[in-house]
């Protein structure tokens, strides 16, 4: 841009934000995310347009915005439509029926975080991984009076490992891009941060898990859903394994590296002819139910809660929340403002300890202003990177540094793609999951220390090693 705004005007857009929504908190006690989107992105724009940018600047950006939003908000909605089908296929409800049976409430919390963890890292998708395996340990954890903001916690940390260490994942792929670093040599990077910061936060969740117990378990509930689930789907074991055909179809196309548009039609049309075959639903039903969300009278209030849910439009709010968000990351970006205070962040870079706590701090910030882990892996990716080769840094510590900030923190932002995405997928607000996704916290914090300590920051061959 050449007429980037001053970073006087790029702070006070940005405080604008934080003050609408600290604001709301004081007074309502919790924000109305929309509005404060709506309310910020209007102040940016008469902001900017006064300090001499030109609307079509402006303009845009907000087609920028969308632009980016519009694949992973189709992906959403085909994921709203995925739900209700796994539901009347008899997926969900069959791994609910025999999760409750089987897995042991001291290590539930352990439990959703490992399979989510595996589930991700084999489809490349902490999406998916959420809106299947995630929503059926939702279900779990109600049945085995476990809290679901801890559920979801344990749920997003294992999605995001398993999606921050796939080859087939989007954001792996393009951080080793953006830093010019081999895909292998990225992942292998990313393990010495990623690895011990998982293993703590199973630990935490063994520790969290170790107060419930069988005895804590309100038995009359659980057979209450057990009997609900029964009476009302076929849950054979023959019933239950057709009914994981789905999910089969899923993880496949991942690993062909299908696009997760068609994986997500193609594994709801799969569900919708198991549903009609096994469960006796009717073709009316399931459109229905594909754009309404699954619905349901079982005659036990906690089955229906469960099960009542997805659909095309139960994802609107959610899609509606991705498109403002993206709208203002775009006008930030477009106009130069996040460029503007990254170059004023970046005069921290003369040592590696400085450069890899700069890179993680901004890749953070802007992974709350712009609402993308994408825009928050390019931009500081591509800013910093000179400076790690004018250090002699090698080229995978960079990009690492961006997935240790700019992927990680995503599923905390209430209005970012991924924070959205789970919000609406698992039931439970970002602000309330946000405390126990132990792992989108430690990984950057690892990696702060490496810094601080000069572990791991690797120099490229002739290069002495300097903190």
């Amino acid at each position: 841009m050449k007429n980037k705004p001053s970073f006087g005007v790029a702070i006070l857009i940005i405080l604008f934000l934080f003050a609408v929504i600290v604001a709301q908190i004081l007074v309502v006690g919790s924000p109305d995310i929309h509005m404060t989107l709506v309310f910020s992105i209007a102040f940016a724009v008469v902001l900017l347009l006064v300090t001499g940018t030109k609307w079509s600047a402006i303009e845009e950006g907000i087609m920028h915005g969308c632009k980016i939003a519009t694949v992973p908000m189709l992906i959403l909605m085909f994921i709203g439509m995925l739900i209700p089908t796994l539901i009347a296929a008899g997926t969900i409800p069959a791994l609910i029926y025999y999760g409750l049976q089987i897995i042991n409430p001291s290590i539930f919390l352990l439990t959703a975080a490992l399979v989510c963890s595996v589930s991700s890292l084999c489809t490349g998708s902490s999406w998916t991984t959420g809106g299947t395996f995630g929503v059926a340990f939702m279900g779990i954890s109600i049945g085995l009076g476990i809290p679901p903001a801890l559920t979801a916690g344990a749920v997003v940390s294992g999605a995001v490992i398993g999606d921050k260490l796939s080859p087939l994942s989007d954001s792996t792929n393009l951080a080793a891009g953006v830093c010019e670093t081999n895909l292998f040599a990225h992942i292998k990077s990313m393990m010495y941060t990623t690895i011990p910061a998982f293993i703590i936060s199973l630990i935490i969740y063994t520790v969290i898990g170790m107060k419930y117990s069988a005895s804590s378990i309100d038995t009359t509930s659980v057979d209450a859903i057990l009997k609900g689930i029964d009476a009302n789907f076929n849950i054979s074991l023959g019933y239950a394994l057709l009914s994981l055909i789905p999910l089969a179809i899923i993880i496949f196309m991942a690993v062909k590296k299908v696009s997760a548009l068609a994986a997500m039609v193609i594994a709801a049309l799969a569900a919708m002819i198991v549903a009609m075959v096994a469960q006796g639903y009717s073709i009316i039903d399931m459109m229905s139910y594909m754009n309404y969300g699954f619905k349901i009278d079982t005659g036990v209030e906690a089955v229906n809660k469960l099960l009542n849910r997805g659909g095309i439009q139960a994802m609107m709010w959610t899609v509606s929340l991705g498109y403002l968000g993206l709208s203002y990351g775009g006008i930030l970006e477009i106009t130069g403002t996040l460029e503007t205070i990254i170059d004023k962040m970046s005069a921290l870079t003369n040592k590696a300890r400085n450069l890899i706590i700069t890179h993680i701090i901004s890749s953070a910030i802007i992974n709350y202003i712009s609402a993308s882990q994408y825009v928050a892996i390019i931009i500081p990716g591509r800013m910093y990177l000179p400076a790690y080769k004018k250090l002699g840094i090698r080229l995978d510590v960079a990009s690492r540094t961006c997935e240790d900030s700019g992927t990680v923190t995503s599923p905390l932002v209430p209005w970012g793609l991924c924070g959205v995405f789970f919000t609406g997928a698992l039931g439970v607000a970002t602000m309330s999951y946000l405390p126990y996704a132990f792992l989108c916290y430690l990984t950057p914090l690892v990696a702060i220390i490496y810094a601080i300590l000069g572990k791991f920051i690797w120099k490229q061959e002739g290069v002495e090693s300097e903190n």
